[in-house]
C-alpha cells in the first residue's frame, strides 16, 4: 500500500480539516495516528495514492478525446487554452481548460494545481465558476469546468464599444453587485482571487425555466439570484491564494493594487475590491487602463479612469471608495454585498422590519396592559358575587342589587315554574 507521505497537500484545506491528517508541526500523521484521531466517527477506508501516481496513473489514452468532443477553442489564457466540448456520456457542454506548461517539477507542479485546489475546496456558488475535475494528461492539467454561453465580460464590453455603447448604470450595479457575492463567498472560505479583471468575469444566460421564480418569493442573499436571467461569475483561479499564508503572483498590472506591489499583504481581500473597481469603470467605458506611467500612479491615489458617460454621484463615489489608495478605506465583499445603493431594496426591507418591531412592541405594551387591567378587577368581583356581609353593606346602591341577587327571584320562579 502506498505511503500517505507522498499524498499532495491541498494548501486552501480548512485549518480544522487539515488537522485530522497533520501533526502541529506540519507532518503528516501515520495511519495509526489518523485512525485513532477518526475513531468513532469512521475508520480511514484506503490511503490515497502516491504523489507522482496522481499526475501518472491519470496519464491513460487520451481521457479528454475518449471523453469529450471537442466543439471550438474559446479562450487562451496566462496559464492555458480554454475549449467548448461536449461530453460524450451526459450529452452537456463544458469548458475544458488544458495548462499551457507541462509538468517539469515540484515548482510548477504546485503553479499548475493551486487552481484545481482552490476549484476543489470552494465547492459550488452561483457567482463563481463551476469546477466539475481534474486530471493531467501527457503531463498537462486538464480541468472540466462549467461553460459559460454568455463568454466573458471582456469579450461583451469589446463587442458594446464595436456598437458604440457602454454598459449603463443599473447593469453595472448588477454586475458589481453579483461579483461581490462570489467574492464575499471566496474571501469567506479564506482565499483571495488577485486576478479580477473583465477577461476573469464569465457570463451566463439563463434557460427559460418553467417554473419562474416570484420576486415576492425572494426574501434573503441566498436566493435573490434566482430571478436573474443573466449571471456573473468569477472564473480563472491561476493565482488564488490563502489570506492567511499568501503566496502572491501577481496578476494584470493594469487591476493591480498598489499595495500587492510593494508587497503588502495585510488587506488581501481589498485587493480584489480595488480591481473589482477598476473592472467596474472599464464595463462603464473607460479606455484601456494603463500598465504602469502617471496615469497608473494617478488611479492609484483615488482617481477614477475617465469615464465617457454621466453616473450618479452614489454610485461613482461607490467606485472611488473601492480604489482608495488606503486598502483598509475600501470595503468589504460582505459590505458591498448590502449596500444600499446596488440594493436599494435592502433599505426599505430594513425600514419596513422597523415599522413591524414598533408595531409588535405596541401590541405587546397593550395586551400587558389588558393582563394587568384584567388581574387588578378580578379579586374585587369576587368580592363582591361571594360576601353577603359587602352585599348588605351596600343595598342601597342599584349596582349592588344587581351584582347581589337583583334577578335571582326571577330566576327561581322560573326554575320552579318549570317543575
Amino acid at each position: 500500500m502506498t505511503s500517505l507521505a507522498l499524498v499532495n497537500i491541498n494548501p486552501f484545506t480548512p485549518e480544522s480539516y487539515r488537522k485530522l491528517f497533520f501533526q502541529s508541526n506540519g507532518k503528516r500523521k501515520t495511519r495509526g495516528e489518523i485512525e485513532e484521531a477518526d475513531r468513532g466517527e469512521g475508520k480511514v477506508e484506503q490511503e490515497l495514492p502516491a504523489k507522482r501516481c496522481v499526475l501518472r496513473e491519470t496519464n491513460m489514452n487520451s481521457r479528454y478525446e475518449k471523453e469529450f468532443l471537442e466543439v471550438e477553442k474559446i479562450g487562451v489564457g496566462e496559464f492555458g487554452t480554454v475549449y467548448k466540448c461536449i461530453k460524450r456520456l451526459d450529452g452537456c457542454v463544458y469548458a475544458i481548460k488544458r495548462s499551457t506548461r507541462p509538468f517539469a517539477g515540484s515548482s510548477n507542479d504546485n503553479l499548475a494545481l493551486r487552481e484545481v485546489y482552490a476549484h476543489a475546496v470552494l465547492g459550488h456558488h452561483p457567482h463563481v465558476v463551476r469546477y466539475y475535475s481534474a486530471w493531467a494528461e501527457d503531463d498537462h492539467m486538464i480541468i472540466q469546468n462549467e461553460y459559460c454561453n454568455g463568454g466573458s465580460l471582456q469579450a461583451a464590453i469589446t463587442e458594446a464599444k464595436k456598437r458604440g455603447n457602454h454598459f449603463r448604470e443599473p447593469k453595472l450595479k448588477d454586475i458589481l453587485l453579483q461579483i461581490s457575492l462570489g467574492l464575499k463567498y471566496i474571501h469567506n472560505s479564506g482565499m483571495v482571487h488577485l486576478d479580477i479583471k473583465p477577461s476573469n468575469i464569465f457570463i451566463c444566460h439563463k434557460m427559460q425555466s418553467d417554473t419562474p421564480v416570484v420576486p415576492e418569493e425572494i426574501e434573503n442573499e441566498t436566493d435573490w439570484f434566482l430571478s436573474a436571467n443573466v449571471m456573473y461569475k468569477i472564473g480563472d483561479l491561476g493565482h488564488v491564494t490563502s489570506i492567511s499564508k499568501p503566496k502572491v503572483e501577481e496578476g494584470d498590472s493594469r487591476f493591480l493594487a498598489n499595495e500587492i506591489l510593494q508587497e503588502d499583504y495585510r488587506h488581501l481581500p481589498k485587493a480584489d475590491i480595488f480591481a473589482l473597481g477598476l473592472t467596474i469603470s472599464v464595463a462603464a467605458g473607460a479606455e484601456s487602463l494603463p500598465t504602469n506611467g502617471a496615469e497608473w500612479h494617478c488611479i492609484r491615489q483615488g482617481n477614477l479612469p475617465d469615464i465617457p458617460q454621466k453616473l450618479s454621484e452614489n454610485f461613482c463615489n461607490l467606485l472611488k471608495n473601492m480604489i482608495h489608495p488606503d486598502a483598509e478605506h475600501r470595503p468589504f465583499a460582505a459590505a458591498l454585498a448590502r449596500n444600499r445603493v446596488l440594493r436599494p431594496s435592502l433599505g426599505k426591507t430594513e425600514e419596513l422590519q422597523q415599522q413591524l418591531n414598533l408595531e409588535k412592541f405596541k401590541t405587546a405594551t397593550l395586551e400587558r396592559e389588558l393582563r394587568e387591567a384584567q388581574q387588578t378587577q378580578s379579586p374585587k368581583e369576587n368580592i363582591c358575587q361571594g360576601d353577603p356581609g359587602v352585599s348588605g353593606a351596600h343595598t342601597g346602591s342599584r349596582s349592588s342589587k344587581r351584582l347581589v341577587g337583583g334577578k335571582s327571584a326571577r330566576s327561581s320562579s322560573f326554575t320552579w315554574g318549570k317543575s
